[in-house]
């Protein structure tokens, strides 16, 4: 029998869509399958893509209490018949790729996309399996819910409870995890009893200019003992000045880095991580089994994310310098006791495979079984 082929659909609208499609698509082909990935968005309208990703990432860091009425906007669109006219070039695109591309199932991590799988199928006539992969936890936007697919991957227990509660059908859930990269489920991670001199927290700052300071500052003045790694990422030469302010002010205790393919790596050697509840940074942390500070929360979608991390015991919110100050003291406090318990319930989890488990359920459920190996 040929290798099923899968095409994984993405946007760049946040960075949990692209993660979830690009590891998914990973595990899929180390187990046999051909799988690819494509953003119909940014093929079909790249600078109508650019534009609103500035403008999506603008508004979640400087106004997200703006984009919080937007996300809550959303609950009463019926997403089966609205045609934004911004995304009929990526719809009518789609509708080309897959006449030219037969597929055994398409897999989406962005919510509109199988509503223009519904319509483009009930054109063609050719249907073809649709899964759809939710990147957040438990407060789950209205999108995700209606949209017409063949099964959802969820990323945890919780979620799974609250959509059977929506009236989702409990055999249309797959509870796989989060799909985070391959790697993270063959690395080493810090055990509950490792030494905390120093104690290594990693640090994802936004783009706020002046809270990279303020963060930075509270973290390393909470402790002697605390050394900060800061992934700049995209922010490099918009935070790369303060930041060295940082690295002078702190001798020895302050490492930057820029754009890196190492996350899975860092996460598994530090022992804390601070950044925002995005769905691709909190499941890399509980799949490193690192615990995580929460600086920044986008209102809306990003909410479930922290209440997982405070469901599990393993995060919290701490979004002023004098939080995380005195977070960070109770967290070292007694030779760190309360950091350890926190280790400890992220292990009890353990959650570090959810591209392979998703790959698994999604390649059964096309009736390709015998590739799991």
């Amino acid at each position: 029998m040929p290798a099923p082929r899968l095409l994984l659909l993405t946007a760049a609208f946040g960075e949990g869509h692209n993660s979830a499609a690009r590891n998914l698509a990973l595990s899929l082909k180390k187990m046999g399958a051909d799988a690819w990935v494509i953003d119909p968005c940014a093929e079909a309208a790249p600078w109508v893509t650019r534009t609103l990703c500035r403008l999506y990432r603008w508004v979640t860091t400087h106004a997200p209490h703006l984009w919080y009425k937007i996300y809550c906007s959303t609950d009463d669109m019926d997403f089966s018949r609205q045609r934004f006219h911004l995304l009929r070039k990526p719809e009518r695109y789609l509708g080309r790729y897959l006449r030219n591309h037969p597929l055994d199932a398409v897999i989406s991590t962005y919510p509109l996309y199988p509503y223009f799988l519904e319509r483009i199928a009930a054109e063609s006539g050719v249907k073809t399996p649709v899964f759809t992969v939710i990147t957040d936890s438990m407060e789950i936007n209205a999108s995700w819910k209606k949209a017409p697919t063949t099964a959802w991957v969820i990323t945890d227990p919780q979620t799974r409870a609250r959509l059977m509660a929506a009236g989702l059908p409990e055999e249309k859930l797959f509870d796989t995890g989060f799909p985070v990269h391959p790697s993270f489920a063959e690395m080493s991670v810090l055990p509950e009893d490792a030494s905390v001199t120093p104690f290594r927290v990693l640090y994802f700052p936004t783009s706020k200019k002046p809270h990279i300071r303020r963060t930075s500052r509270a973290l390393l003045r909470s402790s002697p003992q605390v050394c900060l790694t800061i992934v700049m990422g995209k922010n490099l030469r918009l935070l790369y000045r303060r930041a060295m302010e940082l690295k002078r002010e702190f001798p020895g205790r302050v490492r930057l880095i820029g754009w890196t393919r190492r996350v899975p790596e860092l996460l598994c050697s530090h022992h804390l991580v601070v950044g925002k509840a995005g769905g691709a940074t909190v499941h890399e942390a509980i799949a490193a089994q690192c615990p995580m500070l929460v600086h920044h929360l986008v209102p809306g979608q990003e909410q479930g994310n922290l209440h997982l991390l405070e469901d599990l015991g393993a995060g919290a919110l701490t979004e002023t310098p004098e939080q995380i100050s005195e977070r960070m003291q109770r967290l070292l406090a007694h030779d760190a006791a309360e950091w350890r318990k926190m280790k400890r319930k992220l292990a009890e989890y353990r959650r570090n495979d959810g591209g392979e488990r998703a790959a698994r359920a999604i390649l059964q459920a096309i009736g390709h079984s015998e590739l799991h190996g």
